[in-house]
């Protein structure tokens, strides 16, 4: 069964934003080639806030691309550079990846907040704002 990741990821000040879009994009392109992936898209969201769903053939293929590089190392920066981060993962049937509006009630039910050193209120509180689809905002890779 595909295995689907979604992350949401608020970058806390516009000074973080070049080198966060320069592995956001070095990220994507790794994801897009990473083996055992089956489905990436990207969402640029209002207020600085990026969101990420993946869809792979396994949870090992997903943990495999996480901590190789480039994504590794940027995963690490975004503890600095985000005061909002979220992840949530599930398995389904279909290799299809799902829309925003499900990928972020997933969020709501089943996700977790990850660490950021300097966290918002929205974070501490554990508040997922829905994302803003704008058709031109959406980027799918595969």
């Amino acid at each position: 069964m595909p295995f689907v990741s979604v992350t949401r990821l608020r970058v806390r000040s516009w000074r973080f934003l070049p080198g966060f879009l320069l592995d956001a994009v070095r990220s994507a392109r790794q994801a897009k080639r990473a083996e055992g992936i089956l489905a990436v898209k990207l969402l640029r969201d209002a207020h600085n806030t990026w969101w990420t769903c993946t869809a792979w053939d396994a949870e090992d293929s997903m943990r495999n691309f996480m901590r190789a590089n480039p994504h590794g190392p940027a995963m690490r920066k975004l503890l600095h550079w985000c005061d909002e981060a979220a992840v949530v993962h599930w398995t389904q049937p279909e290799p299809d990846l799902p829309c925003w509006p499900e990928a972020h009630r997933r969020m709501q039910l089943e996700g977790r907040n990850t660490k950021v050193n300097h966290p918002s209120p929205h974070h501490i509180a554990q508040q997922i704002i829905a994302p803003i689809v704008n058709p031109r905002a959406d980027v799918v890779f595969k």
